[in-house]
């Protein structure tokens, strides 16, 4: 196998705990919608917002309030009144500003990579918000480049790892979600990680590759040291 000189990590789920917020959240929104429809209707119809407001506002918690506002509105056939509007406001307030938990064996997993290869910071969502998770994490100092994209594709690889590295032919990426990390990743050339995480967003699921000969599966980033001996 080639050497490796460049390691993409993905931030949200992969890093520090997120899902688990945006679920707490939608909880919450199915709570205030209670009076007007049952909580799976309203988790169904807010997925579908989340999925047509994608290529509108993009990742991260102030697409997914909007997309809260717009369900709102949509199942009260726009009867939702101030308060309504105040809860879910309040409701995406709180997830900005709800503490950073970093996953099992991130940092000293981190830790024992920097310094032998180019640790890359491949995210996307909001930018203001994405800064404020990294920063509040304590994990920035060990990324030597951070990247906060508007989506991930085999042409965003391309254009990070050749930018902070010596190709994608050269990199790993690793992530917890196999259509946004793994399988884009692999089609840019460079092998792709899968750390699986229990709460990954439905919208970011897809098959494994399996026989592929870039995939690779550890179930913590722990094994990742152990994985990276098979490149050297």
């Amino acid at each position: 196998m080639r050497r490796l000189t460049t390691i993409g990590f993905d931030a949200d789920d992969t890093l520090w705990e997120n899902e688990q917020f945006f679920q707490l959240t939608e909880a919450r929104f199915r709570e205030i919608l209670a009076p007007h429809a049952e909580g799976a209707h309203v988790s169904e119809r807010l997925l579908a917002a989340e999925r047509r407001n994608l290529a509108h506002y993009g990742f991260g918690i102030k697409g997914f309030v909007l997309s809260m506002i717009e369900t709102a509105l949509d199942i009260t056939r726009d009867k939702a009144g101030p308060e309504t509007i105040r809860q879910i406001l309040d409701a995406g307030r709180e997830m900005m500003a709800h503490p950073v938990e970093t996953l099992p064996d991130a940092e000293v997993t981190l830790a024992g990579l920097a310094g032998r290869y180019r640790l890359v910071l491949v995210t996307k969502g909001d930018l203001f918000d994405q800064e404020r998770k990294l920063a509040a994490s304590g994990l920035g100092d060990y990324f030597d480049a951070v990247e906060i994209v508007s989506d991930k594709n085999a042409a965003t690889y391309r254009r990070v790892f050749s930018r902070h590295g010596d190709g994608p032919d050269r990199a790993m990426m690793i992530g917890n979600s196999l259509k946004s990390d793994v399988l884009p990743a692999i089609a840019a050339g460079s092998v792709g990680v899968h750390v699986p995480h229990a709460l990954t967003w439905v919208v970011e699921h897809a098959e494994p590759p399996v026989g592929e000969k870039l995939f690779r599966q550890v179930e913590r980033l722990g094994a990742i040291p152990s994985l990276l001996a098979e490149f050297d």
